[in-house]
C-alpha cells in the first residue's frame, strides 16, 4: 500500500511543478510600458506623469499612444501645448543627429525622432532648431527588440544647451509601426492630436494600439 502510494506521489511532482511554473508565469507583474488596471488603482493612477496623443489620419494608426516626456530637459507638456489636426514628421535623417533636410514639413509641427547616434537632448535641439515644436523619440527600428520593449526615463545629458520645446519618448512596437505604416503608405507624416485627457476614461474606451498588451 506504500509503495502505491509513493508512485502516485512522485507523478504528480511533475505535474505539480509544472503548475506553479504557469501560475509563477501568470503572475508576474507588467512593466510600465502597458495600461494594466488592478482593483483600487484608476487610470490617474496608472497614467501618472504620462502623456497621450492620438492619430487621426491614416486611419491605419487611428489609435491613442502613451508617451512619456523628458525627465529634466526641454518644456513641459502643460496647458500651452496643445497640438489639434498637427503634424507628426519623421525626421530626415531619421536620427536626428545632424541638420534636418525636410524642415519645410517640421516646422511648428511635431518631429518623430528614433534612438541612437547622439543624446535624447542633442536630438531635441535638432529638430527645435528646424522649427519643430515638439518631439517624440521612439526605438532605434532597425535595433529595436519586442522582447525588452519599455519606456524610457529619457534625462538631461549635462551639455548645456537651451532646449525650449517637450520632448517625450514613445514605445518602440508604436514607433516603427507608425514609421512603417508611413512608409508602406507613402505618407510623409501622421496626424495627431496632443496632449490628450485620459485620466478620466475608462479602459475600454482608450483605444490602445492593438499591439500593446492590457
Amino acid at each position: 500500500m506504500f509503495s502505491v502510494k509513493f508512485n502516485f506521489k512522485r507523478r504528480l511532482l511533475p505535474l505539480y511543478s509544472s503548475l506553479l511554473l504557469v501560475l509563477s508565469i501568470g503572475s508576474v507583474s507588467p512593466g510600465a510600458n502597458d495600461l494594466h488596471f488592478y482593483d483600487g488603482v484608476s487610470p490617474a493612477d496608472v497614467i501618472f506623469g504620462d502623456v497621450f496623443f492620438e492619430i487621426l489620419d491614416p486611419p491605419e494608426l487611428r489609435y491613442s499612444y502613451r508617451i512619456r516626456p523628458a525627465k529634466d530637459f526641454g518644456a513641459p507638456f502643460n496647458e500651452s501645448i496643445h497640438f489639434a489636426n498637427a503634424r507628426l514628421v519623421p525626421t530626415k535623417p531619421l536620427h536626428s543627429c545632424s541638420d534636418i533636410e525636410n524642415f519645410e514639413d517640421i516646422v511648428g509641427q511635431i518631429a518623430l525622432s528614433e534612438r541612437g547616434e547622439c543624446s535624447f537632448v542633442y536630438k531635441t535641439v535638432m529638430a527645435q532648431q528646424a522649427g519643430a515644436r515638439a518631439v517624440i523619440i521612439t526605438e532605434s527600428v532597425d535595433k529595436w527588440d519586442e522582447n525588452i520593449d519599455h519606456l524610457i526615463e529619457m534625462v538631461d545629458d549635462k551639455m548645456e544647451l537651451d532646449v525650449n520645446i517637450p520632448a517625450a519618448f514613445l514605445l518602440g512596437r508604436s514607433g516603427a509601426t507608425i514609421l512603417n505604416t508611413l512608409r508602406k503608405l507613402r505618407r510623409r507624416y501622421a496626424v495627431v492630436n496632443l496632449p490628450i485627457n485620459m485620466t478620466h476614461v475608462p479602459i475600454n474606451k482608450m483605444n490602445q494600439p492593438p499591439w500593446i498588451a492590457w
